[in-house]
Protein backbone atom coordinates (compact mmCIF):
# COMPACT_ATOMS: atom_id res chain seq x y z
CA UNK A 1 0.00 0.00 0.00
CA UNK A 2 1.89 3.57 -0.86
CA UNK A 3 1.94 6.23 1.31
CA UNK A 4 -0.98 7.97 -0.81
CA UNK A 5 -3.39 5.30 -0.17
CA UNK A 6 -2.89 5.22 3.37
CA UNK A 7 -3.11 9.07 3.79
CA UNK A 8 -6.46 8.90 2.21
CA UNK A 9 -7.66 6.32 4.71
CA UNK A 10 -6.31 8.10 7.59
CA UNK A 11 -8.27 11.13 6.03
CA UNK A 12 -11.38 9.27 5.49
CA UNK A 13 -11.68 7.98 8.73
CA UNK A 14 -10.95 10.89 10.76
CA UNK A 15 -13.41 12.11 9.00
CA UNK A 16 -15.63 9.61 10.12
CA UNK A 17 -14.83 10.14 13.54
CA UNK A 18 -15.12 13.66 13.34
CA UNK A 19 -18.88 13.00 12.51
CA UNK A 20 -19.51 10.45 15.10
CA UNK A 21 -18.16 13.17 17.48
CA UNK A 22 -20.60 16.00 16.42
CA UNK A 23 -23.36 13.24 15.76
CA UNK A 24 -22.84 12.30 19.82
CA UNK A 25 -22.58 15.89 20.78
CA UNK A 26 -25.98 16.54 19.25
CA UNK A 27 -27.85 13.42 20.32
CA UNK A 28 -26.49 14.34 24.06
CA UNK A 29 -27.28 18.14 23.66
CA UNK A 30 -30.68 16.96 22.32
CA UNK A 31 -31.18 14.94 25.32
CA UNK A 32 -31.62 17.75 27.44
CA UNK A 33 -35.31 19.31 25.80
CA UNK A 34 -36.50 15.71 25.64
CA UNK A 35 -36.06 15.27 29.13
CA UNK A 36 -37.64 17.76 30.28
CA UNK A 37 -40.55 17.70 28.08
CA UNK A 38 -41.06 13.76 29.58
CA UNK A 39 -40.20 15.36 33.24
CA UNK A 40 -43.09 18.30 32.76
CA UNK A 41 -45.33 15.38 31.60
CA UNK A 42 -44.88 13.64 34.25
CA UNK A 43 -45.60 16.76 36.51
CA UNK A 44 -49.07 17.22 34.80
CA UNK A 45 -49.97 13.50 35.48
CA UNK A 46 -48.91 13.96 39.08
CA UNK A 47 -50.64 17.24 39.39
CA UNK A 48 -53.99 15.60 38.51
CA UNK A 49 -55.71 14.43 42.02
CA UNK A 50 -57.18 11.63 40.57
CA UNK A 51 -53.67 9.96 39.92
CA UNK A 52 -52.84 10.37 43.19
CA UNK A 53 -53.61 7.29 45.24
CA UNK A 54 -55.59 8.03 48.41
CA UNK A 55 -57.23 4.38 49.62
CA UNK A 56 -59.80 4.28 52.10
CA UNK A 57 -59.44 2.43 55.24
CA UNK A 58 -60.58 -1.06 54.95
CA UNK A 59 -60.79 -3.53 57.56
CA UNK A 60 -58.02 -6.19 56.04
CA UNK A 61 -57.56 -9.35 57.90
CA UNK A 62 -53.95 -8.67 60.01
CA UNK A 63 -51.43 -11.50 58.25
CA UNK A 64 -49.51 -12.13 61.71
CA UNK A 65 -46.87 -15.03 59.96
CA UNK A 66 -45.63 -12.44 57.64
CA UNK A 67 -43.31 -9.26 58.78
CA UNK A 68 -42.00 -7.08 56.73
CA UNK A 69 -39.72 -4.42 57.17
CA UNK A 70 -39.94 -0.53 55.63
CA UNK A 71 -37.53 1.99 55.27
CA UNK A 72 -38.49 5.81 55.04
CA UNK A 73 -35.75 8.03 53.64
CA UNK A 74 -36.10 11.57 52.37
CA UNK A 75 -34.46 13.80 50.45
CA UNK A 76 -34.47 17.54 48.94
CA UNK A 77 -34.51 18.68 45.74
CA UNK A 78 -31.06 20.55 45.17
CA UNK A 79 -32.78 23.74 45.54
CA UNK A 80 -35.29 23.60 48.18
CA UNK A 81 -34.25 25.09 51.40
CA UNK A 82 -35.81 22.94 53.79
CA UNK A 83 -34.93 20.87 56.24
CA UNK A 84 -37.00 17.04 55.75
CA UNK A 85 -36.70 14.04 57.51
CA UNK A 86 -38.96 11.16 58.73
CA UNK A 87 -39.70 10.38 62.30
CA UNK A 88 -38.47 6.59 61.87
CA UNK A 89 -35.84 5.21 59.47
CA UNK A 90 -37.78 1.76 59.74
CA UNK A 91 -40.43 -0.24 60.55
CA UNK A 92 -41.74 -3.59 61.22
CA UNK A 93 -45.00 -4.45 60.08
CA UNK A 94 -47.73 -7.08 59.24
CA UNK A 95 -49.26 -6.91 56.46
CA UNK A 96 -53.10 -5.54 56.56
CA UNK A 97 -52.13 -3.64 60.05
CA UNK A 98 -52.55 0.14 60.14
CA UNK A 99 -49.95 2.94 60.87
CA UNK A 100 -48.91 6.27 60.80
CA UNK A 101 -45.41 7.77 60.18
CA UNK A 102 -44.66 11.25 61.38
CA UNK A 103 -42.52 13.40 58.86
CA UNK A 104 -41.06 16.65 60.04
CA UNK A 105 -40.40 19.47 57.85
CA UNK A 106 -38.93 23.19 58.24
CA UNK A 107 -39.04 26.01 55.61
CA UNK A 108 -35.53 27.48 55.97
CA UNK A 109 -35.92 30.91 54.63
CA UNK A 110 -37.47 33.96 55.11
CA UNK A 111 -40.53 33.70 52.63
CA UNK A 112 -43.37 31.72 51.88
CA UNK A 113 -42.64 28.61 50.38
CA UNK A 114 -44.76 26.42 48.33
CA UNK A 115 -43.74 22.62 48.44
CA UNK A 116 -44.75 18.96 46.85
CA UNK A 117 -43.63 15.77 48.41
CA UNK A 118 -43.50 12.91 45.38
CA UNK A 119 -43.26 9.12 46.59
CA UNK A 120 -40.94 6.81 44.97
CA UNK A 121 -40.97 3.10 46.07
CA UNK A 122 -38.38 0.52 45.77
CA UNK A 123 -38.92 -2.42 44.44
CA UNK A 124 -41.24 -0.36 42.00
CA UNK A 125 -44.01 -2.86 41.91
CA UNK A 126 -44.55 -2.27 45.93
CA UNK A 127 -46.57 0.99 44.89
CA UNK A 128 -50.02 -0.67 44.47
CA UNK A 129 -50.06 -2.68 47.65
CA UNK A 130 -48.73 0.13 49.96
CA UNK A 131 -52.10 2.05 50.26
CA UNK A 132 -52.09 5.81 52.12
CA UNK A 133 -54.97 7.09 53.66
CA UNK A 134 -53.63 10.24 54.77
CA UNK A 135 -50.88 12.08 53.56
CA UNK A 136 -48.92 15.18 52.69
CA UNK A 137 -48.29 14.22 49.60
CA UNK A 138 -51.79 14.15 48.46
CA UNK A 139 -51.16 18.27 48.55
CA UNK A 140 -48.98 20.86 47.75
CA UNK A 141 -47.46 21.99 51.60
CA UNK A 142 -48.02 26.01 51.89
CA UNK A 143 -44.70 26.86 54.41
CA UNK A 144 -44.63 30.11 56.29
CA UNK A 145 -41.19 31.95 56.62
CA UNK A 146 -38.84 29.81 59.28
CA UNK A 147 -42.21 27.42 59.59
CA UNK A 148 -41.90 23.93 61.01
CA UNK A 149 -44.76 21.52 60.58
CA UNK A 150 -45.55 17.65 61.82
CA UNK A 151 -46.96 15.75 58.79
CA UNK A 152 -48.41 12.62 59.48
CA UNK A 153 -48.67 9.73 56.76
CA UNK A 154 -51.22 6.79 57.46
CA UNK A 155 -50.96 3.92 55.69
CA UNK A 156 -51.29 -0.23 55.21
CA UNK A 157 -49.32 -2.86 53.21
CA UNK A 158 -52.55 -4.67 51.23
CA UNK A 159 -52.33 -8.31 52.65
CA UNK A 160 -51.91 -9.53 48.97
CA UNK A 161 -48.43 -8.48 48.53
CA UNK A 162 -46.58 -11.22 47.19
CA UNK A 163 -44.77 -13.00 49.93
CA UNK A 164 -41.16 -12.65 48.35
CA UNK A 165 -41.07 -8.96 49.11
CA UNK A 166 -39.76 -8.44 52.78
CA UNK A 167 -38.22 -5.15 52.82
CA UNK A 168 -39.79 -1.76 51.03
CA UNK A 169 -38.15 1.42 51.16
CA UNK A 170 -40.73 4.33 50.49
CA UNK A 171 -38.55 7.71 49.94
CA UNK A 172 -40.07 11.13 49.46
CA UNK A 173 -38.57 13.74 47.60
CA UNK A 174 -39.53 17.16 48.41
CA UNK A 175 -39.67 20.04 45.84
CA UNK A 176 -39.96 23.84 45.52
CA UNK A 177 -42.93 24.62 43.93
CA UNK A 178 -43.42 28.22 45.03
CA UNK A 179 -42.69 29.73 41.65
CA UNK A 180 -44.71 27.18 39.44
CA UNK A 181 -47.34 27.23 42.13
CA UNK A 182 -47.52 31.24 41.58
CA UNK A 183 -47.79 31.45 37.99
CA UNK A 184 -50.81 29.47 38.23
Amino acid sequence: MSEEDVSKKNTKLARILLLVAVGMFGFGYALVPIYDVLCEWKWIERDRPDDIKKAPEVAYKVDMSREITIEFMTTLNESTPMEFRSEKKQLKVHPGEYHTVNYYAENKTDKVMIARAIASFSPAVISSFFEKIQCFCFDEQTFKPREAKTMPMRFVINPELPEQYKTITLSYTFFDNTEKSVKK
